[in-house]
């Protein structure tokens, strides 16, 4: 490579003093390096004249492609990509819950519209076996929500926020008022949601532990059915905060449970390999800037869009920032399991 920068700054300046200086290489070091060239083409190349080297036929039928092979490489391999939203046409890929796409797509998708008008998003579903694979491949760019079984070496986790649980259930029942006491609770019909590895686990777990007998009525796979089956009945359910908050005006309303049960940790997860991939470094932006620390169970109340609007700052493609306040104060790292300090 040096060589070839020697030769084609000869080219253009046929001065070999001038051309050691721009390389910032001495005039001997120059010198050693054109006979290297002369003896690699058999050539003389550049031949001393009083207008300075002049080069020969074959030094100036070959200058235009060696030109092109210093710009695919300065282009192609030692110039950093970019990524540039305004232009971009990128789909980007992420997988999250059906509650996830209900939540937290809207505001994501709204600033990548603003941003990258070109883009698209697309939400994918995942099985949590092939998750960590769809990611290292770049199948899918992000994993949004409740993941706990992501947690191989190689991911990238940043905390976004926690989230409550309520109990839903219709806003006329004939037995539970504006409060619901434990054997209220345990006495009512329940809708359980069966989805391995989210964050219903997190209350089938706490219920377990606390050795709870429910009287449990109807098993679905997802969630997005229950609060229309609560509303028609006299059935309870306990959800993640944000679908009661949608569905609260569907003839539904929201008790704390009678139990303290986790909050649900929600993150966004990547892989290493695209740790520094510049479109997918950008959409981890947004996604931070758009839900860190901003539960959107807040996008229910009226005050969210001035509280947005107070919070609002300057979008550009940096990292999401390394730390984030949770709602006990404490300060969390994006962190990976083999590198805990997030480098």
């Amino acid at each position: 490579m040096n060589l070839l920068l020697l030769l084609d700054g000869l080219s253009r300046a046929q001065n070999l003093s001038s051309v050691a200086r721009q390389l910032g290489m001495s005039q001997p070091m120059a010198s050693a390096g054109l006979r290297k060239l002369r003896d690699f083409f058999g050539d003389p190349l550049f031949l001393s004249t009083g207008r300075g080297m002049r080069p020969t036929p074959f030094a100036e039928s070959i200058a235009d492609a060696v030109r092109t092979v210093l710009s695919t490489v300065d282009q192609q391999i030692l110039r950093k990509p970019q990524f540039v939203p305004e232009t971009s046409e990128r789909i980007f890929t992420v997988t999250t819950s059906d509650i996830g796409v209900l939540i937290f797509i809207p505001p994501v998708l709204q600033r990548i519209r603003a941003m990258a008008p070109l883009a698209q998003l697309r939400c994918v579903p995942t099985s949590h076996e092939h998750l960590e694979d769809a990611l290292e491949s770049g199948e899918i760019d992000l994993a949004i929500g409740y993941f706990p079984d992501l947690v191989g070496p190689n991911i990238v986790t940043q905390d976004l926020f926690d989230h409550p649980f309520t109990c839903i259930v219709r806003r006329d029942h004939p037995v539970i008022g504006n409060t619901l006491s434990l054997e209220q609770f345990l006495a009512a019909e329940h809708i359980v949601v069966n989805q391995q590895g989210r964050s219903q686990e997190i209350f089938e777990r706490r219920v377990r532990e606390l050795k709870l007998q429910r009287r449990v009525v109807l098993h679905l796979p997802h969630f997005m059915s229950v609060p229309h089956m609560v509303a028609a009945s006299d059935m309870i359910a306990t959800v993640p905060f944000s679908l009661g908050a949608w569905y609260a005006e569907s003839g539904l309303k929201l008790l704390p449970p009678p139990v303290s049960i986790p909050l649900i940790e929600l993150k966004q997860h990547w892989h290493r390999r695209m740790h520094n991939e510049p479109a997918v470094r950008w959409l981890q932006s947004i996604v931070a800037e758009e839900l860190r620390d901003r539960d959107p169970a807040l996008a229910m109340s009226v005050d969210y869009a001035k509280s947005r609007a107070r919070a609002a700052k300057p979008a550009d493609a940096a990292r999401p920032k390394t730390t984030r306040t949770t709602l006990s104060g404490l300060r969390k790292p994006i962190r990976s399991r083999r590198n805990p300090s997030g480098d």
